[in-house]
């Protein structure tokens, strides 16, 4: 819940500029909903894709207050972001409405970024990987395996998303190997190799290099880095830096 619409304008205008001839990387911003027709419409003719932060199942109807798949899909959404921590934390979401959502989603024709992870609490008591799979099963029951093409997975770990405190790599490639392998026995082989697994807690320009360099780590969801051109632009260009 960050940058009212001229704040937003500032920043995707200063993306457009650091980030113009990227190659190989593909960007995507999630700005809150009130910044999204005016951000999709200062991104044209630029390569940085729009994103939502969480949508509801239903395509319309009396749900006040919620966003549905079309809504987002009409104001120029490519991805929407579904189980955030935050979402599950403080908005009672579950394994079942995250599913719920997933489908919505897919039905209407958006790419899904899947977010998952464990508490403190549940690392310290041993039981991330049960726990990533859990909300991963969970979270894909029903969807079909040519559904998969629009779904990436963020392995978001509750205790660092904005606390400073990071997985480090090696604790990141456990999980995201577990969820490959996952992904491999609920689905096959040749959709858990093109599946995109993502870091995301407290991913900073100077830990990006590290997390990059774990093996089956695509790629990252940023958080509060992300609210300043200079420091996403790093993230965005590790390999440059």
């Amino acid at each position: 819940m960050n940058k009212t619409v001229g704040e937003a304008l500032e920043l995707v205008k200063a993306l457009k500029l650091s980030l113009s001839g990227l190659e190989g990387i593909e960007v995507a911003v999630a700005p809150p909903f009130t910044a999204l027709y005016a951000v999709r419409q200062e991104l044209k003719g630029s390569s940085i894709q729009l994103a939502a932060q969480n949508l509801f199942w239903e395509e319309k109807g009396a749900f006040t207050g919620e966003v549905s798949p079309l809504m987002l899909k009409e104001v120029g959404c490519q991805y929407v972001i579904i189980g955030h921590s935050e979402r599950r934390q403080y908005f009672g979401e579950t394994d079942d409405t995250v599913n719920r959502k997933i489908k919505a989603a897919i039905r209407c024709d958006l790419k899904v970024i899947f977010c998952i992870g464990e508490t403190l609490k549940e690392r310290e008591e041993g039981r991330t990987l049960s726990i990533v799979e859990r909300q991963l099963v969970e979270g894909l029951r029903g969807i079909e395996e040519e559904a998969m093409d629009k779904i990436a997975i963020a392995y978001e770990p509750v205790w660092a998303i904005g606390t400073g405190r990071t997985a480090t790599p090696e604790q990141a490639g456990e999980v995201h190997r577990s969820i490959r392998e996952k992904i491999a026995g609920l689905y096959s082989k040749r959709t858990s190799e093109k599946i995109r697994i993502q870091y995301g807690g407290s991913v900073t320009p100077e830990n990006i290099k590290a997390l990059m360099a774990e093996p089956g780590i695509d790629g990252a969801l940023v958080g509060g880095a992300s609210l300043q051109a200079e420091s996403f632009t790093r993230i965005v260009r590790f390999k440059e830096i």
